[in-house]
């Protein structure tokens, strides 16, 4: 009978996480079909950077065209039903936790999806568009960049997606210092790690320029930099809350022994 109760909560779960897969799914394909409609006005503020400076952009196949507004529009509809799906996450994972896991975990739900918001804008509107129009100044009048719209979409797409994850990284860094799991002293040994780990995964996903790679790492390093701030922070504030219990213990401790 406890094997059939067991199979069935399973069985249950089994079914639950299959829920949270198909609404996940079926919410980014809504909002990737509603976004097509808008995806030559989105083309166009994507390709700003280029268009300003008087360059164009070119399609080599037939379908160049159809298949980049399609992985564009999936990429934005991913972004926009982020909220639906992490709150389908949440609410399959919730269960499990205990009251004070359920409230960072919330909290951590709420600002992951601002700070990639936040990540993703930065790179777009300060970084990469400054990037592209240093880099591409570079050609002077004497050469002409022959841009695809497919190659282009992809680069910036690979090019935005790590800055709206790694600002995520004080976020992240708060909550596993509140949780005792991580200490400013880890973080500040694992300096020249990071920054090593940070510069090869800029220079992989830049094209072969030390400039644009630096433009990548740089705001990358200073989030880490943060983070060990924050980390910091909570650490001098969780000492302080430990000094103030262990007054109030003491002096509790000396009232009932004045009051003997």
């Amino acid at each position: 009978m406890a094997d059939t109760e067991k199979e069935l909560s399973i069985y249950e779960h089994l079914g639950e996480l299959r829920r949270v897969f198909i609404i996940s799914i079926l919410s980014v394909i809504v909002f990737a079909i509603g976004l097509y409609f808008v995806s030559d006005y989105i083309l166009e503020v994507l390709t700003y950077p280029v268009t300003s400076l008087g360059h164009e952009l070119h399609v080599l196949h037939i379908t160049e065209a159809l298949m980049t507004k399609i992985k564009l529009c999936l990429f934005l509809g991913l972004v926009a039903a982020l909220p639906i799906v992490l709150w389908q996450v949440w609410s399959f994972i919730l269960p499990a936790l205990k009251r004070d896991e359920k409230k960072y975990f919330t909290l951590f739900v709420v600002l992951s999806y601002l700070a990639f918001i936040t990540g993703l804008s930065f790179a777009f509107f300060v970084v990469y568009r400054l990037g592209v129009q240093f880099l591409l100044r570079f050609a002077g009048d004497a050469l002409l960049p022959m841009l695809t719209i497919g190659n282009y979409v992809g680069f910036t797409i690979t090019f935005l997606v790590p800055f709206g994850l790694v600002f995520q990284l004080p976020l992240a860094a708060y909550l596993l210092a509140k949780l005792g799991v991580i200490s400013q002293g880890f973080l500040k040994k694992g300096r020249k790690f990071a920054l090593l780990i940070i510069v090869i995964i800029s220079s992989m996903l830049t094209p072969a320029d030390i400039v644009t790679c630096i433009v990548m790492a740089a705001p990358m390093y200073s989030l880490y930099e943060l983070s060990i701030w924050i980390v910091g922070l909570v650490e001098r504030r969780k000492a302080r809350a430990r000094e103030k219990a262990e007054r109030e213990a003491a002096a509790a401790e000396e009232a009932e022994e004045d009051s003997e």
